[in-house]
């Protein structure tokens, strides 16, 4: 373990000794720019004592000068000019921390993404650029001061959002650690859509085999509070110190009367859609969502029941469950960390007219042929076709329905599922009927995942089942219902016209129609395909840009089980440091308010996109903006537009800004 020094004593009052570390990084910057040069050139800046070249000044050798610099009292500012601050800044405040100096006298001029890598091919203005970058981080150095690093205590309890696999696999990582646990759940019951599924690929593993021990598994854990039919409808506060409110929905069923019995059931008069088979089944209204559901209580839909009355008679109910009266709950919980995993939505492919979708009956997407094949769905396990509940003796599928769609301006990603999820059912289907012929309509097959080349190999070698390479222009349906499926065949270069009785459309995945309200109430940030977005998408892919929030699942990105599962894992892990430390230190770089300039005009309030601001009364001064420092994260929104500039951020203030100005012009 490397020995951190006594901190050199710097108040910003003496004169600054700035060292200018210039990086070669290999050729990166080496071979476009003259570093000696930009060496030369930075002795000449003022307050500049030393400025010193590397080939690699992250390396421990290059690290290692810096540090005998200021142990010999040679420097008390750093400028390491290098790659982006992204990468290698907290190296380098390390380095400068681990030698005495305040690691907040150190200032990153990033000369590769902003010099030579944009001006490759112009090495003169590379050099001009890295200059300008060189001489402004001078100018900023200047004008630092010590900063120190806040602390915080974590509260040794973790929420998470979603149900799914994702979200209870996180859960019991957390509460097998000993941390309490709140997973909150939307539906009746966990499970999210793998309860919907008949197989996985490409193992064809039962996915309630599976699952349903996993389910009960997490009703048992003492160490999770299961909030089934819940909400989450505030969250406050920061990092380790999060106060959430759960609304915990009426049931209208006393889960703790209810014997999950099922005779409230064959009485209840009412019949609607089911949601859990996508209509194509019904249920009544009191229901249970699945066989498996945990818990395995009913609830009473009170959209559609007409409160007869009927399941509350003793001869129906006996042990008197039903209580049309409930009220719902408010549930106010402290916890330190946030899992979000919140999982996905079918995309629905109505708005695609030309595929017939809502209009022939026949045309199905490839979720509801899921519930088709399952054993416990609504035909048990033997597909029929919805016009004539016929066993259709030709099916086709067609690929990337609401996924890499650049012409119609839908989803332009891959969900990365469905190339495996019909290929799966397609197999299914051959196995139950071996004589139906199976027809999957592709532009590209993506079989990325461990096994899945060799599933989809054996689909077609081993099944029969026929990939024809081309885009459908058109379906109809004739007379019996059949769909007419017009196309091309690219690899023979020849149009394509077939007939078949059931035509499935592998719709992808889409981020939750409810994401808009989890990004407002966390105060967490979209990618711009509209799932959440992770604070970096190699080094922090469960991380997202407000401290002790994570993300697992779908909820991030398309995905399959496995990676689900594998993200889950990671979440749990990174909310489990955060808690076994017992406290986290906070980057001093938040907001400052001068309340004898501030107006309290609320304008900052307005602007934080973190919740980071209040308006407080201050004897002195009336109304004045307070900022919450651990939930600030020093973007400078409330800076740039305080028109009484009365906010300043430390590590950017006003002077430190200017003065970058001042010495670019």
């Amino acid at each position: 373990m490397t020995e951190i020094k006594k901190e050199i004593k710097v108040t910003g009052n003496e004169r600054p000794k700035i060292g200018v570390y210039i990086c070669h990084c290999g050729v990166n910057i080496g071979g476009v720019v003259s570093v000696p040069d930009l060496i030369e050139y930075s002795k000449t800046l003022p307050n500049v004592e030393i400025a010193r070249e590397y080939k690699f000044f992250c390396s421990d050798v290059g690290q290692k000068m810096i540090k005998e610099d200021i142990e010999a009292g040679l420097v008390n500012r750093v400028i390491v000019a290098a790659c982006s601050p992204r990468m290698h800044e907290p190296t380098f405040r390390i380095a400068c921390k681990e030698a005495g100096l305040n690691q907040f006298l150190f200032e990153m001029a990033n000369i590769r993404e902003h010099s030579t890598w944009v001006h490759m091919r112009d090495p003169e203005g590379a050099y001009e650029t890295a200059k300008d970058h060189i001489r402004m981080a001078v100018a900023k150095a200047r004008e630092l001061v010590p900063l120190e690093v806040q602390k915080v205590k974590v509260e040794p309890s973790c929420l998470i959002i979603g149900g799914g696999i994702a979200g209870m696999n996180a859960a019991l990582d957390l509460a097998k650690e000993g941390y309490k646990v709140y997973l909150v759940e939307k539906s009746p019951t966990i499970g999210g859509h793998m309860a919907q599924l008949d197989k996985t690929f490409p193992t064809m593993d039962c996915s309630s085999c599976i699952l349903t021990p996993k389910m009960s598994e997490v009703s048992r854990e003492k160490n999770i509070e299961l909030l089934t039919y819940s909400e989450v409808t505030e969250v406050s506060g920061y990092i380790g110190n999060f106060e959430v409110t759960i609304l915990k929905k009426p049931h209208y069923v006393d889960q703790e009367k209810c014997t999950g019995c099922g005779i409230c059931i064959d009485y209840c008069p009412v019949t609607v859609g089911n949601e859990f088979d996508l209509g194509l089944a019904t249920r009544k209204a009191i229901y249970i969502p699945f066989p498996q559901a945990v818990p395995g209580q009913y609830t009473i839909d009170m959209d559609h029941c007409i409160k007869c009355g009927i399941c509350a008679r003793t001869d129906v109910c006996e042990p008197e469950a039903i209580v049309y009266d409930d009220e719902p709950e408010y549930l106010k919980v402290k916890v330190g960390t946030i899992i979000v995993a919140t999982g996905w939505d079918s995309y629905d492919p109505t708005e695609l007219k030309q595929y017939g979708y809502g209009k022939y009956p026949n045309v199905i997407t490839g979720l509801q042929m899921e519930r088709l094949l399952s054993s416990f769905g609504p035909v048990i396990g033997k597909p029929v076709r919805p016009s004539d509940l016929k066993e259709p003796h030709s099916i086709a599928f067609l690929q990337c329905v609401g996924s890499r769609n650049f012409r119609e301006g839908n989803n332009q990603y891959c969900s990365r599922v469905c190339c495996m999820y019909a290929t799966k059912q397609a197999r299914q289907y051959k196995e139950k009927h071996p004589d139906a012929d199976v027809y999957i309509f592709y532009m590209d097959i993506r079989a990325f995942g461990k096994g899945y080349e060799e599933f989809y190999e054996s689909a077609g070698r081993n099944y029969g089942i026929s990939y024809v390479r081309g885009r459908i222009a058109e379906v109809s349906e004739d007379e019996d219902h059949n769909i007419i499926i017009r196309s091309e065949d690219t690899l023979l270069q020849q149009p394509v016209e077939l007939k078949v009785n059931l035509f499935i459309l592998s719709t992808g995945l889409e981020p939750r129609v409810d994401a808009d309200i989890i990004t407002s109430l966390l105060r967490i940030q979209r990618s711009a395909d509209g799932f959440f977005l992770e604070a970096h998408p190699k080094l922090r892919p469960v991380d997202t840009l407000t401290d002790g929030i994570f993300i697992a699942g779908v909820a991030q990105g398309p995905k399959d089980i496995p990676d689900a599962v594998a993200q889950a894992k990671g979440a749990a892990s990174s909310a489990a440091v955060l808690m076994a430390q017992g406290e986290v230190e906070v980057e001093p770089f938040f907001g400052v308010v001068h309340p004898e300039r501030c107006i309290g005009c609320g304008m900052c309030v307005e602007n934080c996109a973190y919740g980071a601001i209040e308006l407080v009364e201050d004897r002195w001064f009336g109304t004045v903006a307070k900022i919450n420092e651990a939930l600030c994260k020093g973007c400078g929104a409330c800076s740039g537009n305080c028109r009484c500039s009365a906010i300043d951020i430390k590590g950017f203030t006003a002077e430190q800004i200017y003065s970058i100005i001042t010495d670019r012009l």
